[in-house]
């Protein structure tokens, strides 16, 4: 039986500093991911130390599969990225792709100028290496898509998390992007969200929880995790007035194809 793939979550040590540890155990998430229903989840790196814990987690032994990115994110983007782009390089049998980066002009935590070096750096790297590219944005589609333009488009490109218009999803699949919903599509005031939701062709669409944030109603406000990647999911099928099934078996097969995942 095809289970759900969480395509986008953080289960580094990094991301549950400050929480309960027996709420935050690893091999108890996935313990529950698996319960409810998911058998492969991807762990993205987002900084130097966060990429080497991702691939670390691919060693964890249970019946969830493990994959790895590693990547620098805009808002870490004044941080050197050469050690970032040296992991890549290195190589791991696990690693899939390179991300999450990208442009965040919402927080803007980094100069945009910085944002757009180390973006264009991974693009390049993505290119190099042949692996997926995921992608960070916010209130930043212009830039983003002129610069996926000018840089060239990775075959296998996702912007995860998306949160723009349905006019930014159409910008981004007319450029080769795959577009992946998170738990935020399940809020009150995603309305454009959800249209975009809609708009995106079955073969295109990916789900995730970014975990341990962003959880999905009717957890919001608490500690997100993969196993609730199949709520996204479910929401998404509704929306879309396509069955669960349907939505679970091409979503799954989506992120297996944007990773190169291994034959089940």
């Amino acid at each position: 039986m095809t289970h759900w793939t969480d395509a986008h979550c953080h289960l580094q040590e990094r991301f549950f500093e400050g929480d309960d540890a027996a709420a935050t155990d690893v091999h108890e998430t996935l313990a529950r991911a698996y319960e409810g229903g998911v058998d492969r989840v991807v762990v993205i790196g987002t900084s130097e130390e966060t990429s080497r814990q991702a691939l670390a987690a691919t060693d964890l032994a249970g019946p969830v599969e493990i994959y790895a990115t590693v990547g620098q994110h805009p808002h870490d983007a004044l941080s050197d990225i050469e050690p970032v782009v040296a992991l890549a390089r290195r190589g791991h049998p696990k690693l899939v792709g390179i991300g999450e980066c990208g442009l965040d002009y919402f927080y803007e935590h980094s100069p945009r100028t910085d944002q757009r070096r180390s973006f264009a750096t991974q693009i390049a790297l993505a290119h190099e290496l042949d692996l997926a590219l995921v992608i960070h944005a916010r209130d930043a589609f212009d830039d983003l898509v002129a610069m996926l333009t000018s840089e060239g488009v990775p075959a296998r490109t996702v912007v995860h998390c998306f949160t723009g218009t349905p006019d930014d999803a159409q910008r981004c699949l007319d450029i080769g992007c795959d577009i992946s919903i998170s738990g935020i599509v399940t809020f009150k005031n995603a309305e454009s969200l959800r249209e975009a939701a809609k708009l995106v062709p079955l073969d295109r669409l990916h789900v995730e929880t970014d975990s341990p944030f962003l959880a999905p109603v009717p957890y919001r406000g608490k500690r997100n995790e993969p196993a609730y990647v199949t709520l996204v999911g479910e929401f998404v099928a509704e929306l879309r007035g396509e069955s669960f099934v349907r939505v679970r078996d091409a979503t799954s097969a989506n992120t297996a194809r944007l990773f190169q995942l291994s034959a089940r």
